[in-house]
């Protein structure tokens, strides 16, 4: 019976995707209130590496810091640089701390920084208002 389940676990156990990595690619930063993400993907959306202030051990409010960002953006380029990538298009998305932080980081740890695009949802129109306070 070990030998059955040990045999099912490794069938189940997926190899981990190779992603191709070519010299430019996308950074996405995305820099809530809570927390900030970057991802680092090839012109095809894979992702090479990411990193969060999560990640890095940042807790409750010191998230949404700059220098988590900064921590974090220098995490996942370091990854990203070592497997090749060179230049970045980035793509900002969020009203948070650490948004120009993150893009500074990416440039410092070896990282061009090509072109910035701020890609954060606008609403047109957004929700129906609340109605008036009758009193």
């Amino acid at each position: 019976m070990a030998t059955q389940t040990n045999a099912a676990k490794a069938a189940k156990t997926a190899k981990k995707k190779v992603v191709k990595v070519e010299a430019t690619g996308r950074a996405y930063v995305t820099a809530t209130f809570n927390n900030i993400i970057i991802s680092l993907t090839n012109e095809s959306g894979q992702v090479i590496s990411w990193s969060s202030a999560g990640k890095m051990g940042f807790k409750g409010s010191k998230k949404n810091t700059p220098y988590a960002a900064q921590m974090a953006a220098a995490d996942a380029s370091k990854v990203a640089h070592d497997m090749g990538l060179r230049k970045v298009k980035v793509f900002v998305r969020g009203p948070g701390a650490g948004r120009e932080a993150a893009m500074r980081s990416l440039h410092q740890n070896g990282i061009e920084v090509t072109e910035i695009m701020d890609i954060t949802p606008i609403p047109h129109n957004g929700c129906r208002a609340p109605g008036r306070r009758r009193v």
